[in-house]
């Protein structure tokens, strides 16, 4: 037999639910024979870890990058949305990250992005219509139609979400979904096109009306959105309709843990750990028909050696057999991979920005940490010289969003629960159009971390006066082509840079890309203006 090796240690095996001293025999990729031994083993073999829902762009990192990154934690497959780079980049940005992918024997499950641009409320790079989604589904690349965020497109039959939905149907292949805080009959209809799987769902109740709709419910632990404490109880009550998934994971924290350490939290919470492992594993290979492993003889040999059932630290981890994580050294060979990007906007001048006041009150976005999900104030402004100025006494801060594919006049609303008190922030990483999103203190500051990105064809930049700390994202605007350590590093000095600027949010970066999702409510900004979710129609800055 080729490629020969034997691993020992304390096998969990989670089809049979027991775990015992086995030694398993590979070659050729494959498990070929598990036998239960005598002696006692220290270590113990689980099955290669799933992330069950994940935008790889959001780690910064092209795919290469990531799974050198993501071995390490014992992850040797994600169920991937490229959605971040279609929106920029349209199905040649797709393409980018399959063929980059391919590069690397860690298992890339990309889908098919049901929605680029996911509104017609703000400028996207490109548009990938039914008909693209036909060909794309045709594709044995593409495993899923992507998150359905476009939920009052279903509710209404809208037929070009309709189309989308029936090819997806037609090429046999599951559909994922995005309705935060949807129900009634809404949510049946939404469920009655087959749409799978949720990872927006905050509250177990809100979880359980859909589990009763047959919906796969992906507990979410990301850098910006963490609901996994408020759905820890449905491991216990329904833990057969549970994934798990980071969804947006920033860099400094994919190098830290992955997929592992979600599922040592909800060990060490008492939560049973064959159900622990099986949502981060046999679920999700059996709804979307994955290739990844599960310790049966036969089977592909995914593999990671962990030191204990707590910590679930790895020491080892195989893909396909091959060892490809031992010991620190990570054994995936470096790429050199050409960028691609989508760039086409001039420099601003702080006169662009200025916000002439007409009115007694204005509405505010009010951001929430760890959230998605923003509220709205209507408070009184600050004025100056006729304008509306930033108030970091009351930390009403200044938002703005320059459309990054094109010359138009930039987007300015107000902001508070970013406590900055000097400085700004400022990134091209903006969900879901991913044009230059800001937030800032004065007009100085914001205006030059703006200028930074356009000048570096993007990345993220925290900036006061002459000093910056910046990361350059030169693919899409979203990742680098530079490796985990050196992107988490960079990404760190910037976010250290805004926490010094005040910032108590857990992810000020991250937080502020999601406050152009004009998917989520309640009060969110676009390039072509501030956005009333919960209506789904664009709002005045002022009020009565």
């Amino acid at each position: 037999m080729k490629n020969r090796r034997v691993i020992s240690g304390k096998l969990v095996d989670i089809v049979q639910r027991r775990i015992y001293n086995a030694e398993v025999t590979i070659s050729d990729g494959q498990i070929k024979k598990i036998e239960e031994v005598d002696q006692s083993q220290e270590n113990y073999i689980i099955p290669g870890l799933v992330d069950s829902h994940v935008h790889i762009e959001s780690s910064m990192l092209i795919p290469t990058s990531f799974a050198r990154a993501a071995v390490k934690n014992g992850t040797v497959a994600t169920v991937s949305d490229p959605h971040e780079i279609a929106n920029v980049m349209g199905v040649k940005g797709v393409e980018y990250m399959i063929e980059n992918g391919k590069k690397s024997p860690f298992k890339f499950y990309f889908g098919a992005p049901s929605c680029v641009p996911a509104t017609p409320f703000e400028t996207s790079g490109a548009v990938i219509n039914a008909e693209q989604i036909k060909t794309l589904m045709s594709n044995p690349d593409i495993y899923y139609l992507a998150e359905m965020m476009n939920f009052p497109g279903v509710i209404y039959n809208d037929e070009e979400v309709l189309k989308k939905i029936n090819y997806a149907h037609a090429a046999n292949k599951p559909i994922d979904g995005h309705a935060p805080g949807l129900s009634g009959e809404g949510l049946q209809k939404y469920a009655d096109q087959n749409i799978s799987t949720d990872h927006e769902c905050t509250t177990v109740d809100e979880a359980v009306d859909k589990i009763k709709k047959g919906i796969i419910i992906q507990i979410r632990e990301g850098s910006a959105a963490k609901d996994f404490e408020n759905l820890f109880p449905l491991i216990k009550s329904h833990p057969d309709k549970i994934m798990f998934c980071t969804d947006d994971c920033h860099p400094d924290d994919l190098v830290k843990g992955h997929i592992n350490k979600i599922i040592s939290r909800a060990v060490k919470k008492g939560a049973d750990v064959f159900d622990v492992i099986t949502a981060a594993t046999k679920t999700p290979k059996e709804h979307y028909k994955l290739n990844n492993g599960l310790l049966q003889k036969g089977d592909p040999a995914d593999i990671v050696l962990v030191d204990n059932l707590e910590e679930f630290n790895p020491i080892q981890t195989y893909i396909d057999g091959k060892l490809v994580y031992d010991k620190n050294e990570v054994l995936i060979e470096k790429t050199k991979e050409k960028p691609i990007n989508n760039f086409n906007c001039s420099t601003i001048k702080t006169e662009d920005i200025l916000v002439k006041n007409q009115g007694e009150h204005i509405q505010v976005i009010v951001a929430k940490d760890g959230d998605l999900l923003t509220g709205k104030e209507t408070i009184t402004p600050s004025v100056q010289n006729g304008k509306i100025i930033a108030d970091i006494n009351r930390d009403i801060l200044k938002i703005v969003v320059v459309n990054r594919y094109r010359d138009e006049k930039p987007q300015v609303g107000f902001i508070k629960n970013f406590n900055l008190k000097k400085g700004a922030i400022a990134g091209s990483i903006a969900h879901d159009s991913h044009n230059i999103i800001a937030i800032g203190t004065n007009d100085q500051d914001i205006v030059k971390a703006v200028n930074t990105i356009i000048e570096n064809k993007g990345g993220i930049t925290a900036v006061e006066g002459d000093h910056s700390k910046s990361l350059v994202l030169n693919v899409g605007g979203l990742m680098s082509t530079q490796e985990a350590d050196e992107v988490a590093d960079k990404y760190h000095q910037a976010h250290a840079m805004a926490k010094d600027f005040g910032s108590d949010l857990t992810a000020p970066f991250m937080t502020m890309a999601f406050m152009a999702l004009l998917v989520i409510p309640e009060l969110k900004i676009g390039d072509k203006g501030l956005f009333d979710v919960s209506k789904f129609e664009f709002t005045s800055l002022f009020v009565e």
